[in-house]
C-alpha cells in the first residue's frame, strides 16, 4: 500500500489537471480537483486528438511571422489575429517576435521532441490499463501537401526530424494514395512521420474521470478560485464561492486561463487564447481513412475517431468570446474536398464545437515549480500540443511533488520565466 503523502488540490479539469491526479493519486496522494466549468466542456475535448513528436518547433518559430502577417488579413485564414487595442494581447505580440527566431527553435527543438516523445510512451503504458479503451493508435500522421513552396519547407523539416532522431518518410502523391485505398486523395506528397499517434478525446476523458471517481478523487464543478491563502513561501487554503480548499500541495492547470490563477500569486505566466474550431463528420460507409493527417497550406487536421472523421482547425488569437465566427468554419470547411475530392462537407452549423488552445508567446509549456511558493506545481500552455503532452504533464507533476528525479528535461519551461 502507497503511504499517504497528504492532499493536493488540483485546479483545472482538462488533460492536464486529470493526468496530475491520475499519476497522483496513484503515487498516495488525496486528490481533490476544482474545475470553474463543468467536467464536459473544455478545450481537451474537441481538439484533433493528436500524438505530435513531429512538432519540435515551438509556436514562436520565424516562419509564421511573416505566414500570419499575409494571413491575419483574411478572415478565412488559418492563422488570424483578431484586431484588438487589449493590452495583454500587444505585450504578448511583443514577446512572441522577440522569440520567433532560429536560435529559439533549435535551442528548444530536443526538449520538446524528448517531452513529447515521453508522454507518447505514457500514452502507451495507460492504454494498457484495465479500463482504458481510448482509440489509440500509434500509425503515424501524414502532413499532406498540394504546392511545391510547402513541399520544400516539410522535406527540410523532414530532414530536421530525422536528425533528431525521428522515424519519418518522405512520400509522393501516389504514395500517400497507396496508403489510403478507400479515399481519393489529391496532394503532391506528404511527409508520414510515424514516430505520431491519435486517440479520441472525449473516451479518454471520460475514462480518466471514471478512475479518479473510482479512487476516491473529489470533483468540484463550477468552483473558480477567488484567491489563496498562503502563509510563507506555500500555499494554504484555495478559497472559492463554494468552501475553502487546504491542501498541502497546489497543482495549477487551468488551460486558457492559467493567467487569471497565476496572478493571485503575483506570478506572471502570459498566455493567448487561440481559439480552434472542430466538426464531427460521417463518411459513407466505403469512404475511410486509416491515417490523420494536417492539411498543410489549409491547417486543417483530419482525424479518424468514433467511426467518424473530425475535422479541425485555425488559430484565432485574441480575448476569448463566445462567438462562432462562421469564415472561421468555412475555411476548414472550403478546404476539405481540396485534398479528398470525395468529401462533400457541407457547412456544419449546429454541429460546431471551439476550445482555447493556451499559447504562450515563446511557444514553450510552463512546467515546474514556482520559485516564490514552494508547494505550487504549474503545468500549462501546451499550446496545439496540450493533449499530446498531457501525460507527461501529469506523470511529472507527480515526480516533483513526490520528490523523484523527473525522466524529462524541464529547464527551458520554467513557469515563472516572465517574471522580472
Amino acid at each position: 500500500m502507497k503511504e499517504n503523502r497528504g492532499t493536493a488540490v488540483v485546479i483545472g479539469a482538462g488533460i492536464a489537471g486529470l493526468a496530475s491526479a491520475y499519476y497522483l493519486v496513484r503515487d498516495g496522494w488525496k486528490v481533490k480537483i476544482l474545475e470553474k466549468g463543468s467536467l464536459d466542456n473544455n478545450c481537451s475535448y474537441g481538439n484533433a486528438g493528436m500524438i505530435v513528436p513531429s512538432h519540435f518547433t515551438p509556436l514562436a518559430a520565424p516562419g509564421i511571422v511573416a505566414q500570419g502577417v499575409k494571413w491575419m488579413f483574411n478572415s478565412k485564414s488559418p492563422f488570424y489575429v483578431r484586431p484588438s487595442l487589449n493590452p495583454k494581447l500587444l505585450n504578448w505580440g511583443l514577446k512572441f517576435l522577440k522569440h520567433a527566431n532560429k536560435s529559439h527553435v533549435e535551442q528548444h527543438a530536443t526538449t520538446i521532441r524528448d517531452l513529447n516523445l515521453y508522454s507518447s510512451k505514457l500514452y502507451d503504458e495507460l492504454d494498457q490499463q484495465e479500463g482504458f479503451d481510448f482509440e489509440l493508435k500509434q500509425n503515424g500522421i501524414l502532413m499532406m501537401y498540394k504546392t511545391k513552396v510547402v513541399q520544400q519547407e516539410e522535406v527540410e523539416l523532414a530532414h530536421r526530424a530525422q536528425d533528431l532522431g525521428l522515424d519519418v518518410a518522405v512520400l509522393q502523391g501516389n504514395e500517400v494514395q497507396e496508403l489510403e485505398p478507400d479515399l481519393k486523395v489529391d496532394v503532391l506528397g506528404a511527409i508520414l512521420y510515424r514516430c505520431d499517434g491519435k486517440l479520441y478525446p472525449p473516451k479518454l476523458m471520460q475514462q480518466l474521470i471514471v478512475y479518479l471517481k473510482a479512487h476516491q478523487v473529489e470533483f468540484h464543478e463550477d468552483t473558480k478560485v477567488n484567491k489563496f491563502i498562503t502563509s510563507g513561501h506555500k500555499i494554504k487554503t484555495a478559497v472559492t464561492e463554494k468552501g475553502n480548499f487546504e491542501g498541502d500541495a497546489f497543482v495549477l492547470t487551468g488551460g486558457a486561463y492559467l493567467p487569471e490563477l497565476t496572478s493571485k500569486l503575483q506570478v506572471n505566466t502570459p498566455l493567448m487564447p487561440g481559439k480552434g474550431y472542430s466538426f464531427m463528420y460521417q463518411p459513407q460507409s466505403h469512404q475511410s481513412l486509416n491515417h490523420a493527417a494536417l492539411l498543410l497550406e489549409a491547417r486543417v487536421a483530419v482525424t479518424p475517431v468514433d467511426g467518424k472523421i473530425r475535422f479541425s482547425g485555425t488559430m484565432e488569437l485574441g480575448p476569448a468570446n463566445d462567438k462562432i465566427y462562421t469564415n472561421r468554419v468555412r475555411g476548414i470547411v472550403e478546404a476539405i474536398p481540396k485534398y479528398y475530392p470525395e468529401l462533400t462537407v457541407d457547412y456544419p452549423k449546429d454541429k460546431i464545437w471551439y476550445g482555447y488552445r493556451p499559447c504562450s508567446p515563446d511557444g514553450l509549456p510552463y512546467l515546474g515549480r514556482l520559485k516564490k511558493y514552494t508547494n505550487v506545481i504549474i503545468a500549462g500552455g501546451g499550446g496545439m500540443m496540450g493533449l499530446s503532452l498531457g501525460p507527461a504533464f501529469g506523470k511529472i507533476v507527480s515526480d516533483i511533488l513526490s520528490d523523484r528525479e523527473v525522466e524529462a528535461a524541464i529547464a527551458g519551461f520554467k513557469p515563472d520565466r516572465f517574471d522580472g
